[in-house]
């Protein structure tokens, strides 16, 4: 059905109009008609036409001054302007405001039904493409959640995210460098701050996790991640490294007010912990900071800075700096760690030059530190006396810059212990891999097959064998079969088919197209050639 008004003073052309179009499109087509300019306004809307056939000179408001009107509650109706041949003057002022199509007086049934099939063309063009926009709008409603699902259980759960995190940014829209998280868990009633029921709580979140993410979302531009037992984690990007009071308070405040929010709308009992901003790369302390929130608080919503447990740093302290260096030492990033470490040192030198003993200590504390993480992920060796000589070379360090290159050059032993174990796990498990499918390739190995041998997931092991070999799994199991084959083919004694089911193909077509694919000639011809 499409919505039509026919606005003319003259009460012929209106009725004329009328017929040419209810003869063509008969019930396809819903008619007004308007004799004035402000009449046709009034009805354009309360009837919200798709076309409009408008006569330039009315009564009152002209046709341009209600085109104008108009304009202003309905951008998509389309305009057909009537007008008498000394009157193209107002086609410039026409043409700005969306004219789709000039009639000039007297009208014929050809140029109006022209002109009403490329309008009515328009608008189906216009509702298909506002159809394929709600469709993709209801496929993303279903997706993000798991998009986001996805992020929220990469953040808190896996240590080398960040070679993810900038597709998971970029699909999700993140454009903040800090973030916090808020911890909501729920249960049936809420006794002395602890939750009752939560199994239960937790086996009904799924039907109202849906009305959790609206509310949510109505208070917290945020990130909302999966049911995890009774919690839900959100994921809350923010533009400056660290809140003020009056910011802390505000993010409280919306806390307490989506939490009575929640209660209101599900039949369930709420309590949220917040933790500190942090740089993204390292949100995961705080979501610890906000279940150490929701343990220790005494109220349904409580901020990590507001329990009284709280460690805090005597003066200015470049915790985050502290923090970045640990991580990046960890995912093996020399570069980085080198720099962070500058940065670490530099400040140290400027705040507290008179205090060399005390910059002895922090360093070899932090290189100590970093070393026994290594040492639990197998990238460095851990023993009582492994340091026996550390003290001894911090002090006879002769100056600031010798001290700085003792710090620099633990910092890259420890990163290069890192990637060597990293190197070696990708090698044991690549060449594992390369001896089953040279073991193996004239059965139907599958992608599956080889990451199962190999006891990891196939989308971890295709990966990592593309970064390692170069090729894709396929590409390399193809690569061996084609070299037997050749092979196999300088020997007369076999048949096309028997070298294809020998070299893993039992379809002789398929066998055919892969080698001339590869080798640029069929198997019968490279015979022939050899």
């Amino acid at each position: 059905m499409y919505r039509i008004v026919l606005a003319d003073d003259e009460g012929i052309m209106l009725e004329s109009l009328r017929k040419m179009i209810e003869n063509n499109y008969g019930r396809e087509v819903e008619l007004e008609c308007a004799k004035t300019g402000r009449a046709v306004v009034e009805l354009a809307e309360s009837f919200r036409p798709d076309i409009i056939f408008m006569d330039i000179q009315m009564p009152g408001l002209s046709g341009v001054q209600a085109m104008h009107e108009i304009r202003k509650f309905n951008q998509s109706t389309l305009f057909i302007v009537i007008t008498a041949y000394d009157q193209f003057h107002y086609a410039q002022e026409c043409i700005s405001l969306g004219v789709l199509e000039f009639l000039t007086k007297p009208v014929s049934r050809k140029s109006v039904l022209g002109a009403l099939d490329k309008a009515i063309n328009q608008v189906d063009e216009s509702r298909r493409k506002r159809s394929d926009d709600l469709k993709i709008r209801e496929k993303l409603e279903t997706v993000v959640p798991m998009i986001e699902s996805g992020y929220i259980y990469n953040v808190l759960l896996q240590d080398d995210f960040s070679t993810y995190d900038d597709s998971y940014r970029e699909l999700l829209g993140i454009d903040s460098d800090y973030a916090f998280i808020v911890v909501t868990e729920f249960g049936d009633s809420n006794e002395n701050g602890v939750l009752t029921n939560v199994i239960g709580a937790s086996v009904r979140a799924s039907k109202f996790y849906s009305e959790f993410r609206e509310t949510a979302r109505g208070f917290f531009e945020c990130i909302v991640g999966p049911v995890m037992g009774n919690r839900i984690v959100l994921l809350v990007p923010y533009k400056e490294p660290s809140a003020t009071y009056e910011e802390r308070i505000d993010i409280l405040q919306n806390a307490r007010n989506m939490v009575h929010k929640l209660e209101q709308r599900i039949d369930a009992r709420f309590r949220a912990g917040i933790g500190k901003v942090k740089p993204l790369d390292s949100v995961k302390e705080s979501y610890a900071e906000a279940l150490q929130a929701l343990r220790e608080g005494k109220s349904h919503v409580v901020h990590f800075n507001d329990i009284p447990i709280v460690q805090e740093y005597d003066g200015e302290y470049p915790r985050d700096l502290e923090d970045r260096y640990i991580q990046k030492v960890l995912e093996a990033d020399e570069t980085e760690a080198v720099t962070v470490a500058e940065q670490f040192f530099d400040w140290m030198i400027r705040n507290y030059a008179d205090f060399r003993e005390d910059i002895e200590i922090k360093v070899l504390e932090m290189v100590m530190r970093v070393e026994y993480h290594a040492f639990r992920k197998g990238g460095a060796r851990y023993g009582f006396r492994y340091r026996e000589n550390y003290i001894r070379e911090l002090q006879e360090c002769l100056g600031y810059e010798e001290l700085r290159y003792w710090f620099i050059r633990k910092t890259q032993e420890v990163c290069r212990g890192m990637i060597t174990v990293k190197e070696k796990e990708s090698e044991t498990v690549i060449s594992k891999a390369k001896s089953y499918i040279q073991e193996n390739y004239q059965k139907d190995i599958s992608l599956d097959d080889v990451s199962r041998h190999v006891d990891i997931s196939p989308y971890y092991f295709s990966k990592l064998f593309k970064q390692e070999d170069g090729r894709t799994f396929i590409e390399y199991l193809t690569g061996i079969r084609i070299q037997e084959a050749r092979r196999l083919l300088r020997n007369p004694g076999y048949s096309i088919k028997e070298i294809g089911i020998m070299c893993g193909y039992s379809d002789p077509n398929y066998f055919s197209r892969i080698f001339k694919k590869y080798e640029g000639v069929t198997p019968s011809e490279f015979r022939e050639r050899a």
